[in-house]
C-alpha cells in the first residue's frame, strides 16, 4: 500500500525516528501504525545491543526539583558532540523530571517509569540510541528529600557537566544555591571531617607528602629551601596532646628568637591557627565545612553557614564521566586502518 506523508509525520512524532526509518517501518508493516512503532523499537533494541560494549563517558547531568523531592541524574553519550544535541538534552530533562516525580529505588525501576508521552524511560533511551546513533544510557541518579522547613539549592555548571543539589536547614534559597555553586567548584566528598575514614586520611596525607617531595626536587634546582612534610592531615588527628605539644614548640621557638615573653600571648594564637591550618589539609580538600568558602576565602564554609544561621543537611554532586575509564584513541592507527 502507498504510505502517506501524514503517516510518516505521525510515526516520527510518536517515536522520534528519522524520515527514512519511519517510512521504511510503515512499508514493512503495510501502514499499521502500532506495528510500525513495534518494528522501530525492535530495530532500536538491535542497535542498542550492537553498541553495548562501547564506552559512554560523555553526556550531561540533570537536576529537577518537584516539591520536597529533588532528582539529580547523569545521562551518558559516547561523544560530547551528541551531548549538545537537542533531542539528547530534552531526554535528560525528561528523565530527570520523571525520576523526581516517580521516586524509583534504582536504575532498573527508573526504566519502568512512564514519561508524559506514555513510553517507559527504558524505551525512551532505546529510541534515543536508535535515532541519535550513539550509545545513550542512564548511568545513575540520586534523590534528595527535604521537609517544609528546609531549602534545596540546585546548580549546574559548564552546561550541565557538573550538577549539584544541596539541602540546608535555616537558610534561604540564595544561600542554598551559593553553597551548591561552592560544592560544584571544590568537589568535597563529605560534610564534616568526622566522616573521613582514618585510612583514607593516612592515604591522602601520603599523597600530599609525595607531591611535596616532587616540589622539593624542583626547589632544589633553584636553591630554594625545601618544604617540610605534613605530619597530620585532619582535625581528627589533632588531639589535646598534639595541640599542647605544638604550643610548647611555639614557645620554644619564640624563646630562641629572643621574643619578650610578655608578648607571647599575642603571637601564640596566630601561630597555633597556622599549625592547625597546615595540618588539616585533607579536611580542606574533602570536607565541605572545612573548606575556604569560594566566594569569601576569609572564612570557611562552616563559618559562612554559621553566620547565616544555617546547617548543611546533605548534598549530592555529579560530574559527567567521573570514575569511567575512557577509551584512549590512537588517531594515527585509526587513519592507517581507514587507508587500508
Amino acid at each position: 500500500m502507498a504510505i502517506t506523508a501524514k503517516q510518516v509525520k505521525e510515526l516520527r512524532e510518536r517515536t522520534g525516528a528519522g524520515v527514512m526509518d519511519a517510512k521504511k517501518a510503515l512499508v514493512e508493516v503495510d501502514g499499521d501504525m502500532d506495528k510500525a512503532i513495534e518494528y522501530l523499537h525492535e530495530k532500536g533494541m538491535a542497535k542498542v545491543a550492537k553498541k553495548a560494549d562501547r564506552v559512554a563517558a560523555e553526556g550531561l547531568t540533570g537536576v529537577y526539583v518537584a516539591g520536597n523531592v529533588a532528582a539529580i541524574t547523569e545521562v551518558n553519550s559516547e561523544t560530547d558532540f551528541v551531548s549538545q544535541n537537542e533531542k539528547f538534552v530534552n531526554l535528560v530533562k525528561e528523565a530527570t523530571k520523571t525520576i523526581a516525580e516517580g521516586e524509583p529505588a534504582n536504575v532498573e525501576e527508573a526504566g519502568e517509569l512512564k514519561t508524559e508521552d506514555g513510553k517507559t524511560l527504558s524505551q525512551a533511551f532505546v529510541d534515543a540510541t536508535a535515532t541519535i546513533g550513539e550509545k545513550i544510557v542512564l548511568r545513575r541518579f540520586a534523590l534528595e528529600k527535604k521537609n517544609d522547613d528546609q531549602e534545596f539549592g540546585a546548580y549546574q555548571h559548564n552546561g550541565g557537566q557538573i550538577g549539584v543539589i544541596t539541602v540546608l536547614e535555616g537558610a534561604d534559597a540564595a544561600t542554598a544555591k551559593h553553597l551548591a555553586m561552592h560544592i560544584a567548584a571544590m568537589n568535597p566528598k563529605v560534610i564534616s571531617p568526622d566522616e573521613l575514614d582514618d585510612d583514607f586520611i593516612t592515604e591522602q596525607l601520603a599523597l600530599m607528602n609525595h607531591k611535596i617531595d616532587q616540589d622539593n626536587e624542583s626547589r632544589a634546582l633553584v636553591h630554594k629551601k625545601p618544604l617540610p612534610h605534613l605530619v597530620y592531615g585532619s582535625a581528627k588527628q589533632l588531639t589535646d596532646d598534639v595541640l599542647a605539644k605544638a604550643k610548647e614548640d611555639i614557645k620554644a621557638e619564640l624563646k630562641e628568637e629572643g621574643k619578650p615573653e610578655k608578648i607571647w600571648d599575642r603571637i601564640i594564637p596566630g601561630k597555633m591557627q597556622r599549625f592547625i591550618d597546615d595540618n588539616t589539609q585533607v579536611d580542606k580538600q574533602f570536607a565541605v565545612l572545612s573548606q575556604d568558602y569560594i566566594m569569601d576565602d576569609s572564612k570557611t564554609v562552616g563559618e559562612f553557614l554559621k553566620d547565616k544561621g544555617a546547617k548543611l543537611v546533605s548534598f549530592t554532586r555529579y560530574e559527567v564521566g567521573e570514575g569511567i575509564e575512557k577509551k584512549q584513541e590512537d588517531f594515527a592507527a585509526e587513519v592507517r586502518e581507514q587507508m587500508k
